[in-house]
């Protein structure tokens, strides 16, 4: 699904990714053009399942790292109302472009399950707590469930995709 480009962070050699990485810290330079494309990229895939009949309210954006960084950046600047994210080992990009306080798109109420491990060396849990708190500001924090996961490093575990089922039953119910 990602489109292979030269990705910065990784000595320009290609690889799939959603956008260019330059840097991992907090004040790193973003891909400011290549996330909005990114984020155009996945609203184009909601249209597509929305003309498919699947109402948009039935859709939950997820993904891991730099997937889940979209997820979030999608969700919160699309004009489709979602049913949830699901945003693993991540953070969200271009946090600066959004205004301090509430958000007034459709996803203001959306939900977000939030999960990271406590030993990520790549993604460090200190964005996953910076991330939790800014969508906490932007969206009703009831909505916000941050889970962390004790000895789990940029990657998965059992306890965590128990979490995601345990979301996506509660946030899509099965339908008549």
């Amino acid at each position: 699904m990602r489109p292979v480009m030269p990705v910065s962070l990784n000595m320009n050699m290609a690889m799939p990714s959603w956008f260019d990485i330059i840097g991992l810290s907090p004040d790193s330079q973003e891909d400011e053009a290549g996330i909005k494309q990114a984020a155009e990229n996945v609203k184009a895939l909601i249209d597509q399942e929305v003309k498919n009949g699947i109402p948009s309210n039935r859709i939950i954006l997820g993904g891991f790292s730099q997937g889940g960084a979209l997820s979030l950046y999608t969700a919160l600047t699309t004009h489709q109302k979602l049913a949830g994210v699901v945003a693993l080992s991540c953070w969200l990009p271009l946090r600066a472009s959004f205004p301090q306080g509430p958000i007034s798109g459709v996803n203001k109420e959306i939900a977000v399950l939030q999960c990271h491990g406590d030993c990520d060396p790549l993604v460090p849990l200190m964005f996953g707590s910076l991330t939790v708190e800014k969508l906490k500001s932007m969206i009703n924090p009831a909505n916000v469930t941050f889970r962390t996961y004790s000895g789990m490093m940029h990657s998965s575990c059992i306890e965590e995709m128990m979490d995601v089922k345990q979301f996506i039953d509660k946030h899509l119910p099965p339908v008549d």
